[in-house]
């Protein structure tokens, strides 16, 4: 099964590095509940509170840049403490201060050089529903299976994992138009075609202009 990999921005006030009794500490909110995120125009997900209730007792790694050589801290040795409140998942990432990867890190965090974090899951459970404007689909996600979070330079989708929700996103839009009545279809037909024509309109003004 594929990880999937979501990015969160990471801002002074959610997430810093920090000295405490002597120890290097980078800590902070990795996911934050009920935000819709825009994947692509169109698709949106967030994360439902539940979504982490049941993955906090796996053996949870936080990396580096996503990079599984490059390992930070690891929940079953204590050195990465995860936990869940109203706003979002929360950690704290304790530094190996004779590790010079990680100790780098905390410093370039402390300093502001790096700003983002991703998190690295797969989704055990789902929902979806058309948003407010009837056309916008949101994708709830109300279990996960994580594996990781991450510290990040430049944080992004990979290409799989969008080319797999944007399959998700088709399905769900073809399910729903499956189970329309045949008055409901075309109404949906014509509303297209008279957008259609709209464009068709718009653009022949816009060349008319040009010209």
């Amino acid at each position: 099964m594929e990880i999937k990999k979501r990015d969160a921005g990471l801002v002074f006030n959610e997430i810093r590095a920090q000295e405490a009794n002597d120890a290097m500490i980078i800590e902070g909110y990795f996911a934050v509940f009920n935000t819709p995120t825009m994947l692509w125009r169109g698709f949106y997900e967030k994360i439902a509170s539940t979504a982490f209730d049941e993955t906090l007792g796996n053996d949870i790694r936080a990396l580096i840049n996503h990079d599984t050589t490059m390992v930070l801290g690891r929940s079953t040795a204590s050195t990465l403490k995860l936990t869940t409140d109203t706003r979002g998942l929360f950690g704290k990432i304790y530094i190996n201060p004779k590790d010079h990867n990680a100790v780098s890190l905390y410093e370039r965090v402390k300093r502001g050089d790096v700003n983002q974090c991703s998190f690295g899951f797969n989704i055990i459970e789902e929902e979806m529903s058309y948003m407010d404007d009837g056309s916008s689909v949101l994708s709830t996600l109300k279990k996960v299976d994580l594996h990781e979070v991450s510290v990040c330079t430049f944080p992004a989708y990979e290409n799989t994992s969008v080319q797999a929700r944007s399959s998700d996103f088709k399905n769900f839009k073809r399910e729903q138009f499956e189970q329309l009545t045949p008055d409901q279809r075309f109404e949906i037909e014509l509303r297209k075609e008279m957008l259609r024509d709209k464009l068709k309109a718009v653009q022949k003004q816009n060349r008319k202009h040009r010209a």
